[in-house]
């Protein structure tokens, strides 16, 4: 028996096959056979595959489909590098997720990545039929590619095989993944990185690296791998979670955070599947054009991108075909042929209905103050000695940098005055998230809160109401002109106080730092003022976020991905690079990143919602998304947040100690040091909006009387709230980052 009926699966794209099918069934089996993978032993007797088991799999299949217009050749390849991580994933399972042997499961992984040489490297000799394979596969992959592409098939190679040990650990510890936590977790454990990484190879064009890195192709890479994800989530639940005990699944992580049928789950799911499907499409068709457009892409770029966006369609479409043919999948009672929206009315109906409710959404509806839910927080708050001497120079530096004049587009009065200034008091917020600050360094830090918060006011209030997207544009362009990467940068005179209080902090941040940190801290400001102008695109089309480009967009627009880029300037002479790539500190901080900005978002509903006509709030996002009312996504919302939370004390207790087991004495010191601050940044940032007159219905219903209503927020994001927090400002032995 099914545990679930299918939902009606949502595919744009027509599914096509490559003709060269049968020659790549016929070298895989083959290919398969001289690995050894077809003789490799279970631990308690019998194989881990046979022939039979790999005809019915038919991988070769599954690469038709999902590259339908490659040669023979390519095909070969890609296909037998499908028959190795699908067979790396079975051996894994048998040797070790039974077992639970975490010391030998990690011995058997560390082994593995030596056979991913770079050049001049020799590879050991292979003792297993996974080794085998993958030194064969990267012997005849990599020398046609990039260094570039090596470098980012190399690491997510490494992922896809490290990560195992997460799911290993999870499953040993009888632990579910929230479901952020096992969406980011997907990605990396899951493959479909690694798939976007093997779809340019197939159609001979590699992502110039100067695009590599932007806004649009990261979510075209992450929504293809949600997508893959979790339909395969959805088809591999019999067997993941049923017959394996595997507790990696989608369905299972719904099931559990939402307390629902196995059947809703699966519908949530399919929903959250849609919506990534959709977002790829906008990505690909309004994204991208101006990402190519505004950076004058050659002729060859524009194929390139082209031709690796069409690859990631077809990947999806044949993707989803062969998870309906394949016997390793639960997919009775599906009908097999021909998919996309010229054959499919469930497609049609799916999409348009997630369109509708999706840009469906009223501005300005009355919805009165939301009752706040219970808070988990562990942490103590404290609060800095000098906070007085930053609240007398946070005026009178705002005063001088023009934020209280009148600017093109708000004649009348300018985005702030000093009563609200006052009355927001960010010098509060920087004393507790940042209480062991000398009294010049949190004059600082409330000087970036203040910056931070004021251009975030500042870009809605001048630019939305007139849905002047290219105005706004132009505005951010000129902020990079305020940011010189040499110390004899010449900038332009500022035009107002966006540009005058940037030029001054960047003097005040930057200037002891070397060319390299410098180039680090200005992408990590750019990201955030450019996440500006995404909210800007949404308010304008009246869309209602994606819930996972909603999260991760958060953290830009409240400025904590910088705070995340400034914590690893503080100790780049400490910590090697490579442990801030590692998942512990990522889920470390997108774990509090995420208590934060889901915090203010409560806080703020009322604000945003009623007042100001926001579409950039998580509690509105879960309503829209799933067709609730208020305080039921308030309280999916604090749900959340007490998830992340526990998974952040988890991490800190369990996980960290672990990894710097066998780091020395400084970089250990500086990692807890960094968990410490984000204790404190998490306690500071609630006590300052239990605290903060700003999101008090009083306080709305005055400023409604004196001030034009924006049509965006006044939301403490960007640098405001967060990136002030500068970990390893007056730390012993940290960098200074102030001048």
């Amino acid at each position: 028996m099914q545990p679930f009926l299918m939902p009606d699966f949502y595919m744009p794209y027509q599914a096509r096959i490559n003709p060269n099918l049968e020659r790549s069934r016929q070298h895989s089996m083959a290919w398969a056979r001289k690995m050894g993978m077809l003789d490799a032993q279970k631990p308690g007797g019998g194989l881990v595959w046979d022939e039979t088991d790999l005809a019915r799999m038919d991988y070769g299949l599954m690469c038709a489909y999902t590259h339908p217009d490659c040669d023979g050749d390519t095909l070969d390849l890609i296909t037998d590098w499908y028959v190795w991580v699908f067979f790396f994933d079975d051996q894994f399972l048998e040797e070790f997720k039974y077992s639970r042997d975490l010391v030998a499961a990690k011995a058997y992984v560390d082994r593995l990545e030596l056979f991913m040489t770079a050049d001049g490297e020799t590879p050991p000799e292979p003792e297993n039929a996974a080794e085998a394979g993958l030194k064969d596969l990267w012997e005849r992959t990599v020398p046609a590619m990039s260094d570039e592409w090596r470098a980012r098939f190399t690491l997510s190679t490494h992922n896809l095989m490290v990560e195992s040990m997460w799911e290993l650990d999870n499953i040993d510890r009888g632990r579910i993944a929230n479901p952020i936590e096992y969406v980011q977790m997907r990605r990396r454990v899951g493959g479909a990185p690694w798939s976007a990484d093997l779809v340019e190879y197939a159609v001979g064009a590699e992502v110039p690296a100067r695009f590599a890195g932007t806004r649009p192709l990261q979510v075209l890479s992450d929504t293809f791998a949600d997508g893959v994800h979790l339909r395969n989530d959805l088809f591999s639940y019999q067997r993941e979670v049923q017959e394996e005990g595997e507790n990696s699944n989608a369905v299972l992580v719904f099931e559990r955070f939402f307390d629902c049928p196995t059947q809703d789950a699966a519908e949530l799911v399919n929903d959250l599947l849609t919506s990534r499907l959709q977002q790829f499409e906008t990505t690909a068709l309004t994204e991208i054009p101006g990402l190519l457009a505004d950076r004058a892409a050659s002729v060859p770029e524009q194929v390139a991108v082209a031709a690796y966006v069409k690859g990631l369609q077809d990947w999806q479409s044949g993707g989803h075909e062969w998870h309906e043919r394949s016997s390793r999948y639960m997919n009775g009672g599906l009908a097999s042929g021909p998919t996309g929206l010229g054959t499919s009315a469930a497609t049609l109906a799916t999409g348009l209905r997630h369109r509708f409710r999706q840009h469906s959404h009223r501005p300005y509806q009355p919805v009165g103050h939301l009752p706040l839910p219970a808070f988990s927080m562990p942490f103590p708050v404290r609060t800095s000695p000098h906070l007085d001497d930053a609240r007398s120079h946070s005026v009178d530096w705002a005063r001088r940098m023009g934020f209280f004049d009148s600017v093109p587009g708000v004649e009348a009065r300018g985005v702030w005055d000093e009563e609200r200034f006052v009355g927001i008091d960010l010098a509060h917020c920087a004393a507790m998230i940042h209480a062991d600050a000398s009294p010049e360094q949190l004059r600082l830090s409330t000087d970036w809160l203040s910056w931070g918060t004021y251009g975030d006011d500042y870009f809605p209030v001048v630019f939305g109401a007139t849905r002047d997207l290219a105005g706004a544009k132009a505005c951010n362009d000129r902020l990079s002109a305020f940011m010189p990467l040499d110390d004899d940068g010449v900038i332009p005179e500022p035009a107002g106080p966006i540009e005058r209080g940037l030029a001054d902090l960047w003097r005040r941040t930057a200037g002891p730092m070397s060319a390299d940190a410098r180039g680090q801290f200005r992408t990590a400001v750019e990201d955030m003022t450019a996440s500006w102008l995404w909210e800007l695109a949404n308010q304008a089309a009246n869309r209602v976020p994606d819930p996972i480009d909603y999260v991760e967009m958060r953290r830009k627009t409240f400025g904590s991905d910088l705070t995340r880029s400034l914590a690893r300037l503080a100790h780049a002479d400490v910590v090697p690079s490579e442990l801030y790539r590692t998942r512990v500190m990522h889920e470390l901080d997108t774990a509090a990143q995420d208590y934060a900005c889901f915090t203010n978002d409560l806080f703020s509903y009322q604000k945003e919602i009623e007042f100001e006509g926001e579409v950039h709030n998580l509690v509105l996002v879960i309503e829209n998304f799933l067709g609730v009312d208020r305080l039921t996504a308030r309280d999916i919302t604090a749900r959340l947040m007490t998830a992340r939370m526990e998974e952040f004390e988890h991490l800190v207790e369990s996980d960290l100690p672990a990894m710097l087991a066998d780091q020395d004495d400084d970089v250990r010191e500086a990692l807890t040091r960094h968990a410490d601050d984000l204790k404190e940044w998490m306690s500071g940032i609630l006590e300052w909006h239990r605290r903060c007159v700003r999101y008090t219905e009083a306080e709305l219903l005055r400023l409604r009387g004196e001030v034009p209503r924006p049509v965006f927020s006044f939301l403490p994001t960007g640098l405001g709230t967060s990136a002030a927090r500068i970990p390893g400002i007056g730390e012993p032995g940290a960098t200074p980052l102030t001048g």
